[in-house]
């Protein structure tokens, strides 16, 4: 089994990519070792010193670190990612779980705006995102801002920002007059 490595806008995170289905559907996203009793994985990720984060996405798994230097890090995460899948093992206990679909908070007169904001944040934000490891989730529209969650390699990026702010509230203002403003959560 060969791993594919790729640097993320992020330096504190890294795109492992095993070469094969990680997620069916959704992502799900770890942000301490105490949320991953839903995946043997995640658990086994977070006992390799200096990880500190873990995102799974359709055929990624995004590894944020903290100050450890890649170099020492690497190795070892590489070995569990091999050993896991070479296993045939659920990457999730109980099958995938579409952590990416949310209702969100807004007001049913809303609703079509709410609808094309989405549809803009799949078809055109979304796979960008997951490019760059990480993944983007609607949480709400209210009094024309909209609020969306930022995953995995995209989480605490330095450039996240700029990318919410030049790039995805410039695409939702120039689609959805209503929009004036995108913050995240």
């Amino acid at each position: 089994m060969f791993i594919q490595t790729e640097a993320t806008p992020n330096p504190a995170t890294l795109k492992f990519l095993p070469g094969r289905t990680v997620l069916s559907e959704g992502t799900k996203d770890f942000r301490d070792a105490e949320s991953t009793d839903q995946s043997p994985l995640a658990a086994r990720l977070f006992q390799i010193g200096g990880v500190s984060g873990v995102f799974f996405g359709s055929d990624f798994i995004t590894i944020t670190k903290d100050e450890t230097e890649w170099q020492h890090l690497k190795p070892a995460i590489l070995g569990v990612i091999m050993e896991h899948f070479m296993s045939d093992a659920p990457v999730l206990l109980g099958g995938d779980a579409n952590a990416t679909e949310v209702k969100g908070n807004y007001d049913e007169a809303d609703e079509s705006i709410v609808g094309t904001i989405k549809e803009l944040l799949d078809t055109r934000v979304r796979p960008a995102v997951a490019q760059d490891g990480g993944d983007i989730t609607f949480h709400g529209f209210r009094d024309g801002i909209v609020y969306l969650h930022m995953q995995g390699a995209c989480a605490g990026c330095p450039s996240s920002t700029a990318t919410l702010k030049h790039g995805i509230e410039n695409l939702l203002r120039h689609f959805v007059p209503e929009v004036h403003e995108v913050r995240p959560i």
